[in-house]
């Protein structure tokens, strides 16, 4: 078995064309189809139905498929640690955030890393499916809700995210340190759309405590929606952590009390992917900038 067969073999799967496969890689179609038979006979098994010009992966193709993109994705990363071995400290990284946390904490964090790290290219993709895009190889690193035990990760835990009320600084319960949590039904509200993850933290503490929220107004931004409490047009239940660190005088924050919405917030990333310089420093920046700021909110709150 070659590597350049297992290309071929990949170019395939895009395209389901053979004629259409060798016009992107510049090879003939008696050439390629060769190669293809030689490597369906080396497994012993076909790896394509074929019905006229039309081709569809065989049950042996789907399996071969899925792990070329295993070999592919090693091969890839091989290169990519090499190439930052040639250029010492720079390289690339893709990291996978929940929708709203790159408000949160890495717009600062991202800066600071850059600012130590200026070689290096980062980019920074917000997405419901981070835990997905990570094992399917397309993010680097993911930082994410805690997800469900899987041998192709690792995990690192980096804090328990909490999340409190915010107000505005003329509302009723501005001039209150906390409140029981089932009090929010009394008031309007205004939240992430459903599907959002931290609008589904809160329906599901809601569930839990008897009760649901009808928002007064839904917006897919956190900057929309911190706009609408400053504007009044209801609360918001926030992350604690970002409203500690909002700064705005005309918004207030609200501990929320029995229970204290709450999820575990890890990093994450392939078992088998190897990790360059530049992962283990953003790893490293990571967990050192999680630290100072729980120790900040802890010295504040004591």
């Amino acid at each position: 078995m070659e590597l350049r067969q297992l290309e071929y073999f990949m170019v395939i799967c895009e395209e389901l064309h053979f004629s259409r496969a060798a016009e992107k890689i510049l090879v003939s179609q008696p050439n390629l189809s060769q190669q293809i038979k030689l490597l369906e006979n080396e497994l012993g098994t076909p790896l394509f139905h074929r019905t006229g010009k039309k081709i569809s992966l065989t049950e042996a193709g789907g399996i071969l498929h899925e792990q070329c993109l295993h070999i592919f994705s090693h091969i890839k990363q091989a290169q990519d640690s090499i190439a930052e071995l040639k250029v010492g400290k720079g390289g690339s990284l893709t990291i996978g955030v929940l929708p709203g946390d790159a408000d949160l904490v890495f717009d600062a964090l991202l800066l600071d890393f850059h600012r130590t790290h200026p070689d290096t290219s980062v980019s920074l993709i917000e997405t419901m499916d981070v835990t997905e895009q990570v094992l399917s190889g397309g993010i680097d690193i993911g930082i994410t809700i805690r997800p469900d035990p899987d041998q192709r990760l690792v995990e690192i835990p980096l804090f328990e995210e909490t999340f409190s009320l915010a107000v505005h600084a003329d509302s009723l319960y501005a001039h209150k340190k906390s409140l029981y949590f089932k009090d929010v039904q009394k008031m309007k509200m205004v939240m992430f759309p459903s599907y959002h993850q931290c609008r589904k933290l809160i329906d599901r503490y809601c569930l839990e405590a008897g009760f649901k929220i009808k928002p007064s107004m839904e917006t897919t931004t956190l900057s929309s929606l911190i706009a609408m409490v400053e504007k009044e047009v209801g609360a918001a239940i926030l992350p604690t952590l970002l409203l500690e660190n909002l700064k705005h005088s005309r918004i207030k924050t609200v501990a929320l009390t029995a229970p204290v919405p709450s999820q575990k917030i890890c990093l994450i990333y392939r078992k088998d992917k190897f990790l360059g310089f530049t992962a283990k420093a953003f790893i490293e920046k990571v967990q050192t900038y999680i630290n100072a700021a729980k120790e900040t909110l802890e010295t504040k709150n004591s």
